[in-house]
């Protein structure tokens, strides 16, 4: 029998990992005949299945507040525990009107039980789903303890109630099996591993007005090549790798564009990386216009590119992350069939790469040999071909949806039977 699915976060809107992972989950289970519904402090879904709360974001006044109180030091005043306290009242109150105002039957919780961006939310959530009793399933991205940022903190007590808890209704699922062993050894609660995905089964349909109107939009003659860094730019995506590649690769056609805006983690960075380029003379453009989810977008944008509008240009990839809880760019370049160039960071070289997909590989550094290998794939069609064909193959095997709606059903499984 269909459900009615919620999904619970501070945002979904854009473009972040956790934003494209919700709507994936959405559409597989959606084709499978279940309805959902979306509670956030930030929505770009459709406004009859939407419930916005504008003090569940990360970013709320009040909760910014708490933030820079109980961050980086060891106690907290009984004001802020009474600040907490006051807006976890005010959101419970919101999630059981937004479970009883759609009928929920399932909720799934999209990392707010997972890193404290939203501590009031968290404890709101945490203690809605021990007194409803409502199936939950907590999904993973990257815990509190994976980020420096918390790694000092006022608020221990709420870290070990709700981020994450341990109740008997909540099925847990990570993305990786390092954080599957960490949760474990941490908490002691146990977990699926569910890795991201994308629709393998069915290739890119694209939009040759929008990705011709995108190229134009900023810049790009028509002999011009496309490096695309198609990430965030915050400091662990090592962007500069990036540059110093397109440097060293020393050919004006060659121009370096970041698709996703900055501004989750300051500006700092991206202004560094700005000059950086300058100095080393690479042609580093930054995508003004807003990038919308490309899987959720129902006309809510339609002066918006999508991801999809981008990845069809791109001559090559540069994903030289530091750290990645999985790396959704990861299969968006193979999805699109494009050569890549990628770090080896810590869950791709445990997860990923025992796989056998054909990548340009750098390990922490750039040297003369991997840019030379870059060079022999952009020079060579026969042997972009080669890779990329190997690579969706893989993937196809690995990270479709038919993996993701095989873990899905099992889960509903495990909390509502077998129905017929």
């Amino acid at each position: 029998m269909p459900k009615n699915i919620g999904f619970v976060s501070t945002r979904f809107a854009g473009t972040d990992g956790v934003t494209l992972e919700a709507s994936k989950w959405a559409e597989v289970l959606e084709d499978s005949g279940h309805r959902c519904f979306w509670f956030a402090g930030e929505l770009d879904r459709e406004p009859e299945l939407s419930y916005l709360v504008s003090e569940a974001h990360f970013r709320y006044e009040q909760n910014q507040w708490i933030d820079k109180r109980v961050w980086g030091k060891k106690g907290r005043k009984p004001s802020v525990t009474e600040t907490i306290q006051a807006l976890k009242s005010i959101l419970k109150i919101q999630l059981h009107e937004f479970i009883e105002q759609f009928s929920i039957d399932l909720l799934i919780a999209q990392n707010v039980l997972t890193i404290p961006l939203h501590i009031p939310l968290g404890i709101a959530l945490t203690e809605t789903i021990a007194e409803t009793l409502i199936p939950t399933i907590a999904h993973h991205h990257d815990f509190y303890w994976e980020r420096t940022r918390f790694s000092v903190s006022g608020v221990g007590d709420y870290l070990h109630m709700a981020f994450p808890p341990k109740l008997h209704n909540i099925e847990h699922v990570v993305i990786n099996s390092a954080a599957q062993e960490e949760l474990a050894h941490r908490t002691g609660i146990s977990s699926i591993i569910i890795p991201n995905v994308l629709d393998f089964e069915n290739p890119p349909l694209i939009d040759k007005k929008e990705t011709k109107n995108f190229r134009k939009s900023i810049g790009l003659n028509s002999d011009d090549i496309l490096i695309l860094q198609p990430t965030r730019i915050v400091q662990r995506k090592g962007i500069e790798h990036a540059v110093a590649l397109v440097e060293d690769l020393n050919d004006p056609r060659y121009k370096l564009v970041i698709s996703h805006e900055a501004g989750d983690e300051g500006f700092e960075y991206a202004e560094w990386l700005q000059e950086d380029a300058r100095q080393r003379g690479v042609d580093l453009r930054l995508v003004s216009t807003r990038i919308s989810d490309p899987i959720h977008n129902h006309g809510n944008h339609q002066d918006q590119y999508t991801l999809w509008d981008v990845y069809p240009h791109a001559d090559f990839i540069t994903y030289p992350s530091l750290y990645e809880g999985f790396g959704n760019a990861f299969l968006e370049a193979i999805y699109f069939k494009k050569p890549m160039l990628i770090n080896r960071y810590a869950n791709f070289v445990r997860d990923i790469e025992p796989k056998g997909f054909d990548l340009v590989i750098m390990d922490g550094f750039l040297t003369r040999k991997t840019v030379e290998k870059v060079r022999q794939v952009l020079e060579s069609a026969e042997r972009r071909e080669e890779m990329v064909n190997t690579n969706y193959e893989i993937a196809t095997k690995y990270y479709s949806y038919g993996v993701l709606r095989r873990w899905l059903n099992t889960l509903l499984t495990n909390f509502f039977g077998v129905e017929t």
